[in-house]
C-alpha cells in the first residue's frame, strides 16, 4: 500500500507540489484570521470564592464554611464542577463553568447565591470574596516565609509591608493572596 502511495506521489509530482502549495497557503490565512488574545481560552471561566474563617481548624473551615458555599453554588445554571479546598483559616471554592458561559454572567450568579449562604456561615467568618478575573492559570507563584532567628510576628509585618507592595508594582501582577500563618512555636 506504502508503495503504490510513493510510486503514485513520484509520478504525480507537480500534483503534490501544488497541493502542498495550497495547504501551506490556506495555512498561513487562517494563521492570519486567527483571534490573539493575552491569555487565549484554553480553559473554561472559572470564578473563585475565598473566605477567610480566623481561628478555625481545617475540619472546622470544611463544615462551617466550605460546605454551605459549594450547596449554595450547587444547582446555578452553567455549572459544570465544583472543587474547594480548606487550610487553617481559609476557605477557597473554585467554580467552573461550561465554554459557553459568559464570564461576568457567572460571577453575577455566584454572587446572588454567596449573598444568600451568608447567613449560614458562623459568625467570626468574613464575607465571601470572589477573586478577581484573571487568567486560568490562577496563582502562578506560590511563596512561605519562614525564620528560625526572627519572630514570626515580625516575618509577617516584612510579608505584609514589604515583600507584598513590592510584587504588587511588577506590571501585571493583579493580587497577591495571603494565607494564613501559624504564628505560634
Amino acid at each position: 500500500m506504502l508503495n503504490s502511495i510513493v510510486k503514485w506521489s513520484i509520478a504525480q509530482r507537480w500534483l503534490v507540489v501544488i497541493a502542498s502549495i495550497i495547504i501551506t497557503l490556506w495555512g498561513f490565512r487562517v494563521l492570519t484570521q486567527m483571534p490573539l488574545d493575552v491569555f487565549p481560552a484554553f480553559a473554561p471561566p472559572q470564578v473563585e470564592i475565598q473566605t477567610e474563617a480566623p481561628g478555625l481548624a481545617p475540619e472546622e473551615v470544611e463544615s462551617l464554611v466550605t460546605r454551605p458555599i459549594e450547596s449554595a453554588i450547587n444547582g446555578t445554571p452553567g455549572v459544570e464542577t465544583l472543587r474547594s479546598s480548606s487550610a487553617v483559616g481559609i476557605s477557597v471554592v473554585k467554580v467552573i463553568f461550561g465554554w459557553d458561559t459568559e464570564i461576568y454572567r457567572a460571577r453575577q450568579l455566584v454572587q446572588e447565591r454567596l449573598q444568600q449562604a451568608q447567613s449560614q456561615l458562623p459568625q467570626g467568618v468574613e464575607p465571601p470574596q470572589i477573586s478577581p478575573i484573571s487568567s486560568p492559570l490562577g496563582a502562578a507563584i506560590k511563596y512561605a516565609f519562614t525564620s528560625e532567628t526572627t519572630p514570626l510576628m515580625e516575618v509577617r509585618r516584612i510579608v505584609d509591608w514589604q515583600v507584598k507592595n513590592r510584587l504588587l508594582a511588577v506590571p501585571g501582577e493583579l493580587r497577591v493572596n495571603e494565607l494564613p500563618v501559624k504564628l505560634s512555636g
